[in-house]
């Protein structure tokens, strides 16, 4: 049985009073007069988090997993951003913006007074006022062979002229225009509904070309809420400080971000975590190990129960989906019988209840997985791969493999962080063996030598899973898109690890894309992830859940499903009598 919410906040966390703000003038900008004012605006305190595992990449142009995205994103700022509650679209550097009827011009207009952060590449080492000229920059250095990846899987496919850009044929982006010094204007190759998703990510964040060109790609420049400290051992941990210029405002006028500091801390064991909390060295834990959550709740019960709770345990839906990846151009997994074979021999229920303790859904079905932000997706189009271990033997005996005699050696690789992925290995080798015969190696290595073999195909299969870059399918079966995948081995594949390709897929694919209507878009969407799951380039074992316990004066958290962390709003404050009281209502309503 699946742990319940244990307390749901559900008061408005940012019905703040109305205070005027003023700002002392100095050279270089405005700083931001911080006052709390006791009831509703509370300013300060350091907020610490943990990751499993040390960011990949603190270059915000090239961030490719989630703890560099929740590290940068507090940094950077792009020209809109994701409200994190629903993950609807709101102004950062662009105050606002119109898009044409055929969603194919975008145009934004900048704010006067975003600057970037005091640092001794500016001159006399004061940030700058951000313009359009660094929009433009930003989206060339996008657009060239210093960011491939970036270009390939967000910019190519829209941004008209950035290919022929790519390639040197042309010396600026077609679809890209200065209009002034605050009006950017962008121009798509075809209507994409998409494109506003792709401004908010944190890999088109906008960077001086001041910092680049001086750091490179370890520059820590930006202009959001928060500014690096002088790095120490920024593998163990990353200090960041309130950036005191900065041009935000909550709902009421008043400055952000309320912190005076945030402190991520790296810390590979989850046990150790937990310790950390209880020391209340940590102000939040996300991705609790399903392992543990009975007898965390069971040895903080009075956490839990105290009037007001000491203690906050939240389980949200992911957009993620853990899945193993097949290298499909290589033998033995070139061959669909085989993949299909992996894939039926694995019993996804039990995995999920005696590996995982229930925390998460079976991948049953595709690659998408099934929540309410896409209710109007068609997943009854999709059909999974059941527990069937008599049809999984037929299928490896004709693909030359009877009962896994000559089946070759192969190697599963697996990341470290946290001990979940080594359980969920062990229980695969075992099912694979049991079921197929077939004995599987088992790597386990950090996650950016994975990140770098897998582009590689260096092993024939590869733990992974795919957090959504934005709220649709469109995002999990881009993944799966054909038309970049390189003809030689030797060159890196990437998003695209498994080199699977399929014409059908692939136009299909590029149909949803350029289609406006939500319905007619998900239609071609539903029809190709359908294609692309009955070729098997992957075995999908499950749907994730993220629960995350905070201490209850943490207030302005939202844990989603998108990983999206915007610190800038959370401030620590006590709980009310009357905040306690709806806490209450709702659990009532809730059981």
């Amino acid at each position: 049985m699946k742990l319940q919410h244990l307390f749901l906040v559900g008061f408005a966390l940012f019905a703040l009073s109305s205070c005027e703000t003023e700002g002392d003038e100095v050279d270089g900008g405005e700083v931001n007069k911080r006052e709390s004012d006791g009831k509703t605006v509370f300013y300060g305190g350091t907020l610490s988090v943990s990751e499993d595992e040390t960011y990949s990449s603190i270059f915000p142009l090239e961030v490719l997993d989630v703890t560099s995205s929740k590290v940068v994103s507090q940094i950077h700022d792009g020209l809109v951003e994701y409200d994190p509650r629903d993950y609807s679209i709101r102004p950062a550097v662009a105050d606002d913006w119109t898009v044409n009827d055929a969603k194919t011009e975008y145009t934004f207009h900048l704010r006067d007074n975003v600057r970037f952060h005091d640092d001794e590449c500016f001159e006399g080492g004061v940030g700058r006022v951000l313009s359009a000229e660094d929009v433009k920059y930003t989206f060339e250095l996008l657009c060239s062979k210093e960011c491939e990846y970036s270009y390939s899987s967000f910019l190519k496919p829209y941004l008209k002229g950035a290919e022929a850009f790519f390639n040197g044929t042309a010396d600026h982006i077609e679809g890209l225009e200065i209009v002034d010094d605050h009006t950017v204007k962008f121009t798509l190759n075809e209507p994409s509904s998409s494109f506003i998703y792709i401004l908010a990510m944190p890999n088109t964040s906008i960077i001086p070309k001041e910092a680049f060109e001086k750091y490179g790609k370890e520059m820590t420049v930006g202009c959001g809420p928060f500014m690096y400290t002088k790095p120490k051992d920024m593998t163990k941990a990353i200090d960041l400080v309130y950036n005191p210029k900065y041009y935000g405002r909550d709902e009421n006028g008043n400055a952000l971000p309320y912190l005076d500091s945030i402190h991520f801390a790296f810390v590979p064991s989850k046990l150790e975590q937990l310790e950390m909390f209880n020391e209340h060295k940590l102000s939040l834990i996300q991705g609790l190990p399903s392992a543990k959550i009975a007898q965390v709740v069971s040895e903080n019960i009075e956490n839990f129960k105290n009037n007001p709770p000491k203690t906050i345990l939240d389980r949200q839906p992911d957009l993620s989906t853990e899945y193993y990846a097949f290298i499909c151009t290589q033998p033995p997994f070139d061959d669909v019988r085989v993949r299909k074979a992996f894939n039926y021999a694995i019993d996804r229920n039990s995995l999920l209840n005696e590996v995982l303790n229930g925390q998460g859904t079976p991948g049953m079905y595709g690659i998408t997985p099934k929540i309410p932000a896409f209710n109007t997706y068609d997943f009854s189009r999709i059909k999974g791969y059941d527990y069937n271990p008599e049809l999984a033997k037929q299928l490896l005996a004709e693909a030359g493999y009877p009962n896994g005699e000559g089946f070759p050696e192969i190697t599963l690789e697996i990341n470290l962080g946290g001990n979940v992925h080594k359980l969920v290995s062990t229980d695969i080798e075992r099912q694979i063996k049991e079921n197929l015969g077939i004995t599987i190696s088992i790597d386990q290595v950090s996650f950016k030598t994975k990140m770098e073999n897998s582009k590689l195909g260096k092993s024939e299969i590869y733990r992974s899973a795919w957090v959504a870059d934005f709220p649709s399918p469109e995002s999990f079966l881009s993944i799966f898109y054909g038309g970049e995948v390189p003809t030689s081995m030797s060159e890196p594949s990437y998003p695209n690890v498994m080199r699977y390709t399929n014409a059908k897929f692939d136009s299909l694919y590029n149909l949803g894309k350029v289609t406006v209507d939500d319905i007619e878009r998900n239609n071609y969407f539903a029809e190709a992830e359908k294609i692309m799951m009955e070729d098997a380039p992957i075995m999908v074992l499950w749907y994730t859940e993220n629960y995350t316990m905070y201490h209850s004066d943490v207030r302005g958290f939202y844990n989603n499903g998108l990983a999206l962390a915007d610190f800038s709003r959370v401030f620590f404050k006590e709980m009310t009598a009357e905040e306690i009281e709806e806490i209450e209502k709702m659990n009532k309503s809730n059981y």
